[in-house]
């Protein structure tokens, strides 16, 4: 972001980080508030911080369809999990699924079809407390899928 002389912000260069590799970890201090666009069709793994309840918060787009592999964004360690949901919407039709996170899921992943990994899908994962104590990862998330769609959600770590 860059600060205008007459009080304004506007996102620069600096807001994006382009991620190629097969993996990433997260920081907050290279990723919190910024964009990160997943490019790479063979698939990204990503892992979040643990969380702390900080109000942290991490956007990532889906820059380049997966076409082998996946792309996974999952949480630092086995205490961590999702609470949120994921829209999906339906090839066939102007339908959607919207799959609610189970109280254990903790991980995210696309295969580039059925659990969505398509150029466009968003998703935001906010570090808060929701009961003022027990840290976790509040998801919302936006995809596309095709074939015979299934939820993106599980527990994995």
């Amino acid at each position: 972001m860059q600060l205008l002389a007459r009080g304004g912000l506007t996102p620069g260069d600096e807001s994006i980080v382009d991620v190629t590799t097969a993996t990433l970890t997260v920081t907050a201090a290279k990723h919190a508030g910024k964009i990160i666009t997943l490019n790479r069709a063979a698939g990204i793994t990503v892992t979040l911080p643990a969380a702390t309840g900080s109000g942290m918060v991490y956007e990532f787009v889906v820059g380049t369809t997966v076409t082998s592999n996946n792309d996974i964004i999952k949480v630092a360690n086995a205490s961590d999990v999702f609470k949120g949901f994921v829209v999906q919407a339906q090839d066939a039709g102007a339908t959607a699924n919207i799959y609610e996170t189970a109280a254990t899921d903790d991980t995210l992943t696309m295969n580039g079809t059925t659990t969505g990994g398509l150029a466009g899908d968003r998703f935001t994962f906010r570090d808060v407390k929701l009961n003022g104590t027990t840290p976790l990862w509040l998801l919302q998330g936006f995809m596309a899928a095709t074939g015979t769609e299934a939820t993106p959600l599980s527990a994995t770590v």
